[in-house]
């Protein structure tokens, strides 16, 4: 039987806030995710190698590579077969999960359109304009309704079968979206490729390794050059394009004499009506009513983000901080959409005072409390939340509440619209940086936390080394909450930074590490380096970037990283998926696909190591581009 707590909370999270509340739990006798990982332990190999098959009931099956035994399948499938169809599988469902994210945001933009909800609106309409015009929708002598009814009939048509491609390849430099072409991997429709990797993937059909994985690299771009930046756009078009603000971050955001409503999952349909209700002057009424000070807001993941980017709202923690959130005892109510919500969440809340409610009909919680929102009772629903957790502040033990640390400030808000407004409204003078040496390169630092990695240890000793190089940070999801808490998201943090970073981040006003948003806004960072790479007339493997998913764990992430090195971005993994089984698909990942797309994977635990493998790939591109490395 596994050791109950086998670790010390300090070998587990670098936080204090964490580890406090770490042993609380263990006080409270809660059981988090890091007892459940020791219970899982020693884990399957064969899942782990990606050797397992459970897709037909003709097995399930296990397979031993080399051994004599248990070679193939029952259907005769060989270790790289079982690998490519599990990891092809991986990576559809992740870009379906962001998809369907985005298609709920073109939802709301044709009901807007139509004028089936008042609960939403358009906050941006130039941003409605400029990308409407982008993707050929007339908008001469339109009002900001037609066009958002005909943008969103045009995105549709995005998640269908009738277009040869999604609508923002016309983003992509010409010399990527040849070799696309050329490969067979040009993104058409969402569901489309999704289901054809379903199709692909089930017994009898495509039973190439290699094509099967070709194919799920197109299935990743219909997520970056589709789902995401669909859901990227809209969410700026209907809730506004993120500016630069500060805001706070950790568990020190909550606080005891207030009504506590923390935020989780991805949607900001859901975050910014609660948003909205929370600051309702009679629900603030209500809440001093019954002898709180007023409503406090927190958010938690990437729903979290999307309203620290845009309204500036605290961030109480990260993927491993949903518990210790709870834990504090001082939540009255966590309110989730859907993605990275730990079932054991609802059991947690039962064991405080706090009220969980979901509010998808895509994700039901055993247990929890359901209050479904749509475009049509928004509002209404929000209202109905915010009064729940003010009831829940009445029934609330004092004795039990227990808040650990001060807030930490960070600068947020920084859309492509804000990088580049920055600049003077173009790419010019970050060109400029780059070609002087000042800014030696750039990194997307993403995703999740991972329990078999020390809470954000690899996110955030990765960041520093990185700035010291003058490699420009920019961050999305949970990352974001270690940057900020190490105190590298903000101005004063250029300190930190080599000597032409800093000068650049001095004459600013910025920090080394730049926000650009949730998980879905990665496509703000591959969009970011197309318009880098048009303006040099190179492809964007030419460009000296990188991308880095240091502690991820998800699906998403997966599809994510793989269409970052589809874009021609060398991507830096903290942890193997699960490959490793089969030597023709791990070969692939790590170096075959450089001479296919320009880009492969690179995966290290150890931050510094990885650190000096990034700067390497920098140098090299730097070089070839006739630039001091």
């Amino acid at each position: 039987m596994a050791e109950k707590h086998p670790k010390k909370a300090e070998d587990l999270s670098i936080w204090p806030d964490a580890q406090q509340m770490i042993e609380k739990a263990r006080r409270d006798n809660v059981e988090t995710v890091w007892d459940r990982l020791s219970e899982q332990r020693p884990g399957c190999t064969f899942c782990e190698q990606g050797l397992s098959c459970s897709k037909c009931v003709m097995g399930p099956c296990r397979i031993t590579p080399g051994k004599g035994k248990r070679e193939r399948g029952v259907c005769g499938a060989d270790a790289d077969l079982t690998v490519a169809r599990n990891f092809g599988r991986f990576v559809a469902a992740g870009a379906a999960s962001h998809s369907d994210h985005g298609r709920d945001l073109v939802e709301t933009l044709l009901a807007i359109g139509q004028g089936k909800t008042s609960d939403y609106t358009i906050r941006d309409p130039e941003k409605l304009r400029r990308i409407a015009a982008e993707v050929g929708v007339a908008v001469q002598d339109k009002s900001d309704m037609e066009i958002a009814r005909a943008l969103a009939e045009a995105f549709i048509e995005d998640f269908g079968f009738a277009t040869p491609s999604v609508s923002f390849v016309a983003r992509v430099p010409e010399k990527r979206r040849e070799l696309w072409k050329k490969l067979g991997i040009t993104p058409r429709g969402i569901d489309r490729d999704v289901v054809e990797m379903m199709h692909r993937t089930h017994m009898g059909v495509d039973s190439d390794a290699v094509s099967l994985c070709l194919h799920a690299a197109r299935v990743s771009l219909t997520d970056g050059w589709g789902g995401s930046m669909i859901a990227t756009e809209l969410s700026d078009i209907i809730f506004g394009t993120p500016t630069p603000r500060m805001a706070k971050v950790n568990l020190g955001v909550l606080k005891a004499d207030q009504v506590n409503v923390v935020v989780h999952g991805h949607s900001p349909i859901v975050s910014e009506m609660i948003l909205a209700a929370a600051r309702d002057p009679e629900m603030i009424r209500k809440a001093q009513d019954v002898g709180a000070s007023g409503i406090n807001v927190a958010g938690l993941c990437c729903t979290g983000n999307e309203v620290l980017m845009r309204q500036g709202i605290p961030m109480a923690g990260n993927h491993l901080m949903t518990e210790l959130a709870l834990v504090t005892g001082a939540v009255d109510c966590i309110v989730v959409d859907y993605q990275c919500i730990m079932p054991s969440l609802v059991t947690i809340a039962g064991c405080y005072q706090t009220r969980f409610i979901s509010t998808s009909d895509k994700a039901k919680f055993t247990g929890a409390e359901h209050v479904e929102f749509n475009y049509a009772n928004a509002r209404q629903k929000a209202v109905q939340v915010v009064e729940a957790a003010i009831d829940a502040f009445t029934k609330r033990d004092p004795g039990r509440v227990e808040i650990p640390g001060e807030p930490v400030e960070l600068m947020t808000g920084f859309s492509n619209e804000a990088i580049l407004g920055a600049l003077g409204g173009t790419p010019g003078p970050l060109l400029e940086a780059i070609k002087a040496g000042q800014v030696r390169g750039a990194v997307g630092i993403v995703g999740c936390n991972n329990p078999r990695l020390k809470h954000d240890h690899v996110h955030t000793e990765l960041c520093k080394e990185l700035i010291k190089r003058d490699i420009l940070v920019l961050v999305t999801g949970c990352a974001t909450v270690a940057m900020g808490k190490a105190g590298l998201m903000v101005p004063e943090a250029a300190d930190k930074a080599g000597e032409g970073l800093k000068a650049v981040c001095r004459s600013l006003g910025i920090p080394p590490v730049l926000h650009v948003g949730s998980c879905v806004d990665n496509s703000r960072i591959i969009h970011l380096c197309a318009v880098l790479a048009n303006a040099l007339g190179v492809d964007i493997s030419d460009l000296p970037v990188a991308a880095s998913a240091p502690e991820w764990y998800s699906e998403k992430a997966a599809a994510i990283g793989l269409y970052a090195v589809a874009s021609g971005i060398y991507t830096h993994l903290g942890l193997p998926p699960h490959i490793t089984g089969s030597e023709a698909v791990t070969n692939l990942a790590l170096s075959g696909l450089e001479g296919v797309v320009g880009a492969c994977f690179g995966v290290e635990a150890d931050p510094y190591k990885a650190a000096e493998a990034i700067d390497s790939r920098i140098a090299a591109k730097r070089r070839a581009l006739g630039l001091t490395p």
